[in-house]
């Protein structure tokens, strides 16, 4: 399945959207046909050139039109996606997208989807940038659109009606339910275009998914900002093709150094991390700035539970700051068998990593109290445990443990 990643790490518009897709190897001229197709009232024109952001390359695509004012409603574009010559996928998706743009507005204004009058988004250099980047992708091949989480901007600008804060009321309703981070800049990033194309097409927000990478493509906007450069990025490839089991789990690791907290502390904030829904807590030894030896504390959970606990490491411990990494967990499915022995029943776990070949561990617990109530050995009782564990497993032969004498 061919994938397309939009890596918005700044920004993203319709045009930016454009930019990659031709940078990408989308024809212009392929584009260009296409706003034909669509007969609109006035001329439409693509252009296409190489922009510098910052030493970094993109491809700017500038809509060129002689449209002066614009006043459409939804009816009035599905009118004009409904006699345009386009694929029927295209079409429904560019519907799709506009129809999402309606939906926000409809809400930041109070006023039904019907009554929603497009003005910037309803220019026909918005209308050919969403059927563009619609049919760009099909050309291409795309399948799946992937998207990173869409970053926020800040400050005050001015539209048809006055002040609006950055991002725009109707670009942040459509984000609502979207992973967003913040972003240090004034001005807008993020416009209602790009983010109407983005939430609408992509299937997933987050990191970019397994692929065999083909092609990496920068879209240039036309603003420059000294922080960043303004460009959006587009990793295109073929997906990993492997499926990827049911069980497979999305954790978090949150890690912390300790070098200053008294080491009495650590065994009840071990045990309270499990209590409190942890999947694994574990200490680790390390050197600290100025040589000072020093305590890293990690803790396995899952995601809807690490608030909790991140609340809990800085209410019990002397840190400052918590890493969170996201992990991937592939448990060999297993299950936990009742095996009857000399000593009594204990349970066992069974795990099974490759056709009929078993990892079995006995329960602990259930070991130390049969050897209790027997007086014999720990290491005999889990020795019975895992030979009747193993004669129950099919053709796998039953491990022979020497003995150390420990």
């Amino acid at each position: 399945m061919r994938v397309a990643y939009f890596d918005v790490f700044f920004g993203a518009s319709g045009d930016m959207l454009l930019g990659a897709l031709v940078d990408a190897g989308l024809s212009v001229d392929a584009l260009q046909e296409v706003i034909n197709r669509l007969h609109l009232p006035e001329s439409v024109h693509l252009e296409a050139e190489s922009a510098v952001h910052h030493h970094l390359r993109g491809v700017r695509v500038t809509v060129h039109t002689s449209e002066a004012h614009h006043h459409r409603r939804l009816s009035d574009i599905e009118a004009i996606l409904q006699t345009a010559d386009l694929a029927e996928c295209v079409r429904e998706r560019a519907r799709a997208v506009f129809r999402r743009l309606a939906e926000a507005e409809a809400r930041v204004h109070g006023v039904p989807v019907e009554s929603v009058h497009f003005h910037e988004v309803g220019a026909l250099d918005a209308i050919a940038d969403i059927v563009g980047v619609v049919a760009g992708l099909h050309m291409l091949g795309v399948e799946q659109v992937v998207c990173s989480p869409l970053p926020i901007s800040r400050g005050l600008g001015r539209a048809e009606h006055g002040p609006l804060p950055w991002p725009a009321p109707g670009t942040l309703a459509l984000l609502e339910g979207i992973p967003v981070q913040g972003l240090n800049v004034e001005g807008e990033t993020l416009t209602p275009t790009g983010a109407a194309l983005l939430t609408t097409l992509a299937e997933q927000f987050g990191p970019c998914p397994a692929m065999r990478l083909e092609r990496v493509a920068y879209g240039a906007g036309h603003k420059s900002f000294e922080q960043a450069p303004n460009l959006l990025r587009l990793l295109i490839g073929e997906a990993d093709a492997t499926p990827v089991p049911a069980w497979v789990e999305r954790l978090q690791v949150l890690e912390t150094n300790l070098d200053n907290m008294n080491p009495e502390w650590f065994g009840p904030l071990c045990q309270g991390l499990l209590e409190a829904g942890a999947l694994d807590v574990w200490l680790t030894p390390i050197q600290m700035k100025k040589g000072r030896p020093g305590t890293l504390l990690s803790v396995i959970t899952r995601p809807e539970d690490a608030p909790r606990l991140r609340a809990r490491i800085f209410a019990e411990t002397t840190t400052l700051g918590i890493r969170e990494i996201e992990v991937t967990r592939w448990p060999l499915p297993r299950r936990v068998e009742v095996v009857e022995t000399p000593f009594g029943p204990i349970r066992v776990k069974l795990a099974e990593f490759a056709p009929d070949r078993w990892k079995i561990a006995p329960e602990h617990e259930d070991c130390v109290q049969a050897a209790r109530a027997t007086g014999v050995p720990l290491r005999e009782v889990y020795q019975a445990a895992l030979a009747v564990a193993y004669s129950m497993v099919a053709t796998v032969a039953v491990p022979v443990t020497k003995s150390t004498g420990e």
